[in-house]
């Protein structure tokens, strides 16, 4: 059965950099370990997903409609991967803000500041040249691609759908026409309105509702933030 946009399915992926074969990302531990990128703290196996949602990149989404289940290498040009390299994205941050959190910058240090990564481009002076770029962008990409089959079971449907937007919740109960999501804490409206909206589409169930049995915990005040920017050195794997 040929796959289309919007179907769930469960697949195993593999990214390579298309030009030297180098793997940065996969679902399969063995291939992990192997290509020396395991990560202690990673969950590997394979993944639900919806089709044409944009949990995966532009390309696959594009190239997995009319597939069957099966084996798939898979070519995925630049801008339909990470997109071309943005020459606005390369920063110049003043050495200060380095040293004031006692770092050495030198070409080739990942850091991350005000919470965006970035890697050092061009150390010399008083100018640090900071690029914000994805490390894949201008990229060719290849992706040995496993699908293993359609999903069609409604809960497993809607929790994937959770896992893949990162909201975490209790458990949940559906069928096919309605479906329950317990929570630790009752989601704002704002939040769930358009969740529920994007689940009834691609699940089909007609009623969705949210239940919780624990009150909302009182946001702290937010503090004020300084004008000055924060680096943090990223810690390379081994």
């Amino acid at each position: 059965m040929a796959i289309k946009k919007g179907d769930f399915i469960e697949l195993n992926y593999t990214g390579k950099l298309a030009e030297t074969k180098d793997v940065f990302d996969t679902t399969v531990e063995e291939v992990a370990k192997k290509e020396e990128i395991h990560g202690k703290n990673a969950k590997y196996g394979p993944v639900v997903i919806a089709l044409g949602e944009g949990q995966l990149l532009k390309g696959l989404d594009t190239e997995l409609v009319g597939k069957e289940i099966g084996k798939y290498t898979i070519f995925i040009e630049d801008i339909n991967g990470f997109g071309k390299k943005d020459a606005k994205l390369l920063k110049l941050v003043p050495t200060r803000v380095f040293t004031k959190e006692n770092i050495r910058p030198y070409v080739g240090l990942q850091v991350n500041v005000d919470d965006k990564m970035g890697i050092v481009r061009s150390a010399s002076g008083g100018r640090i040249i900071v690029d914000f770029n994805n490390p894949l962008a201008s990229k060719d990409l290849e992706y040995d691609i496993e699908i293993l089959r359609i999903v069609t079971d409604k809960k497993e449907q809607l929790e994937s759908f959770f896992k893949m937007i990162g909201i975490p919740f209790e458990k949940i109960e559906a069928n096919e026409k309605e479906a329950t999501i317990f929570t630790k804490g009752m989601l704002p409206t704002e939040l769930t309105a358009p969740l529920v909206e994007d689940m009834k589409r691609l699940t089909g169930i007609i009623t969705i509702s949210f239940e919780s049995g624990i009150k909302p915990k009182t946001e702290p005040a937010e503090t004020k933030k300084t004008e000055e920017k924060i680096v943090k050195p990223v810690e390379e794997k081994n």
